[in-house]
């Protein structure tokens, strides 16, 4: 779980702007290890008040987005800081401050990111075991797994057309071709009306309790009306998935199970406090 602490949009917003008015760096070779005393440094001093070196790091990492560390982007964080520390400081000069609504706002983010931080350090402080992993993979390993259907579908937006299409079938004509010529699924038409592998739940309920009364090779004798029109089914083949191995949905459990710790803290905050 990380935590977001400042508003990056506005910094991106403000960004372009230093862009345009700070010469980009010349190219320089790699620095040497920072001493102590230079990264207690302050990023900057607007007015006679510092801008901690911390402020940088925090707003580098939001604004990095896949970037390269690089002096440009010292340059942008270390601008959008200042630009920030300015237009605040105009803001509060003006008395806007003291708006009940973004008074009101300026309160709900700033314990938006103390419950974030008390949730990480929750969870930091609960940390998922392996005897947790492992009873929590047995127990799925246990549970019924339902079938995945490899399916074809034409779907039309009539019903004489699907029964046209059924006709047609009836006289050998091919499944896929007719699904390429007739059906209105762009997705699956081109591929002859082929779904992926899928269990029930990915379809809709109708489509849903049509395909699981096929048998492997038969198709729908009459069309199957959902909330898109109407459809022709068949069923190509079904399997029977295999949970992986625990190493392979290791990060998944864990996030699970962190997410269950979320929760216990949540629902322990509330136990102990009177709502009216």
């Amino acid at each position: 779980m990380r935590v977001a602490l400042l508003p990056t949009l506005i910094l991106l917003t403000l960004a372009p702007l230093a862009q345009a008015q700070t010469p980009a760096p010349a190219e320089a070779a790699p620095a040497a290890a920072t001493p102590a005393a230079e990264t207690n440094k302050p990023l900057a001093v607007v007015n006679g008040k510092e801008i901690p070196a911390l402020y940088g790091e925090l707003v580098k990492r939001e604004m990095a987005q896949g970037q390269s560390d690089s002096p440009q982007l010292d340059a942008r964080v270390r601008e959008s800081l200042v630009n920030l520390e300015l237009l605040s400081r105009a803001a509060l000069d003006k008395g806007l401050d003291k708006n009940p609504q973004l008074a009101a706002m300026l309160d709900i983010r700033r314990k938006d990111q103390l419950a974030k931080a008390y949730l990480e350090d929750y969870v930091k402080a609960h940390p998922v075991s392996d005897a947790e992993i492992q009873t929590t993979y047995d127990k799925a390993k246990a549970e019924p797994v339902e079938p995945e259907y490899r399916a074809r579908h034409i779907l039309v937006k009539t019903e004489a057309e699907a029964k046209k299409i059924l006709a047609d079938l009836g006289k050998k004509a091919k499944f896929e071709d007719l699904a390429k010529k007739y059906s209105k699924d762009p997705g699956s038409a081109k591929n002859g009306g082929a779904l992926d592998w899928s269990d029930r739940r990915a379809y809709v309920p109708e489509f849903s309790e049509a395909l699981a009364s096929l048998k492997k090779g038969e198709t729908t004798k009459t069309p199957v009306k959902t909330q898109f029109g109407y459809h022709i089914i068949r069923l190509d083949d079904t399997r029977q998935p295999e949970l992986p191995p625990l190493e392979t949905v290791r990060g998944e459990i864990v996030k699970q199970l962190q997410n269950e710790r979320v929760r216990e803290a949540i629902t322990a905050a509330r136990a102990g406090a009177k709502i009216e």
